[in-house]
């Protein structure tokens, strides 16, 4: 019997609970149920997703792809009478299906491609996405301490990667605010520890703060000076809360400065029969010794019932000085309706309309009224691990 999506929901979220800090250690949001994972032996869990996407951006400095981001997770959990411990690892076939160059999206910056800045185009991620292992164990009843070592992983910085998030999972495209909030989720080298008291998380992070480079099929190691601490505050099961703050030493390539990047996100899920409902809203805030400090913010939604899902997302920011220092607008509404469900997997097709709020010194390069729009066959695990990084 296809499982419904309330049911993995719930299988994600209680599986968040058990391995808190496999890649820092409030990976894990929102726990809808209690799934027994403390018995004998190893427990594993694995998700994945791959979007087949035709990729139309408009105007001057636009034009069309057709690209298949992707991801692939796998997690195995031990517990003993001394803690649990957590492996993790996620990879990406994106170098080969995405391109060295990433894909087209108009007013997005980060990353370099042959010397030069990437501009209206997201970056393909690296193979090693992450390799993680992590240590819990408990100090008290209600008191956790968890030690995670990664040479590939995200430190404590942030929101929920937005690949994991239940509020933008079936959402093809990166959002806009992706380097203000959660870049920092491939970096090569992190040690975390942390220590959870009822709804109280407090994390610290050493790691490699400098952004990956272009040769995305091997490691790009360098020294771990940067350094990030987080709070989340999970009040119930549906709600989440986070506030960090974190110093990165030289990330980009291309400006010899740091970046002392804070963040502030909120998150509601909530699983109601079979429909499961989730938003998160964040603003994200770059103060960089090179630059003008880059303000964001943002609010995405979705909701999934039956074989629909319909989401959402409007993104206010300042766009990275590659582009323009200027303040401009999107919004993205699109939805996807599953059509398959077989062995395991599910697939679904769907489509996506993004416009653009822009000054008027953007128009000569991007036209009066940008805008962009998707359409894609997305293929992924019946039983997917939301709410996770």
């Amino acid at each position: 019997m296809r499982p419904t999506f309330r049911r993995i929901a719930a299988i994600a979220m209680s599986a968040a609970s058990i391995v808190a800090g496999a890649r820092s250690a409030a990976a894990q949001q929102h726990d809808h149920a209690h799934m027994n994972m403390t018995g004998q032996g190893w427990q594993f869990m694995q998700d994945g997703v791959v979007f087949a996407m035709f990729n139309d951006q408009s105007g001057p400095r636009g034009g069309r792809d057709f690209v298949a981001p992707n991801w692939w997770m796998l997690m195995a959990t031990r517990t003993t009478s001394r803690g649990v411990l957590t492996l993790s690892g996620m990879a990406s076939l994106d170098p080969a299906t995405v391109g060295a160059d990433g894909y087209r999206e108009l007013l997005q910056s980060g990353e370099v491609f042959q010397g030069r800045r990437l501009v209206d185009r997201q970056h393909p991620h690296d193979f090693f996405m992450q390799l993680a292992a992590s240590w819990r164990v408990g100090l008290s009843s209600s008191t956790h301490l968890t030690l995670s070592g990664a040479p590939v992983g995200g430190p404590a910085l942030g929101p929920i990667a937005y690949m994991h998030r239940a509020s933008s999972f079936d959402n093809p495209m990166t959002p806009l605010t992706h380097h203000l909030f959660d870049s920092t989720h491939v970096s090569f080298g992190v040690v975390t520890a942390s220590v959870d008291h009822g709804p109280w998380t407090l994390e610290g992070s050493v790691f490699n703060g400098r952004e990956p480079d272009e040769h995305r099929w091997d490691f790009d190691f360098g020294r771990m000076d940067s350094v990030s601490g987080r709070i989340w505050f999970k009040p119930t099961a549906e709600w989440a809360f986070q506030v960090s703050t974190g110093h990165l030493v030289s990330p980009e390539a291309l400006e010899p400065g740091n970046i002392q990047r804070t963040t502030a996100s909120a998150s509601w899920t909530r699983a109601s029969g079979t429909a499961v409902e989730s938003v998160t809203a964040g603003y994200g805030r770059n103060g960089t010794t090179y630059d003008l400090p880059r303000n964001g913010v943002f609010v995405e939604g979705a909701r999934h019932a039956g074989v629909h899902t319909l989401y959402g997302r409007i993104e206010i920011t300042q766009l990275d000085h590659a582009i323009a220092d200027v303040t401009v607008g999107a919004f993205t509404v699109g939805g996807v309706r599953d059509i398959l469900s077989r062995r395991g997997f599910e697939g679904g097709v769907g489509a996506a309309l993004t416009v653009y709020a822009t000054s008027d010194l953007l128009t000569p390069s991007y036209g009066a009224h940008p805008m962009s729009w998707q359409v894609f066959f997305r293929l992924r695990r019946s039983e997917h691990m939301v709410n996770m990084q």
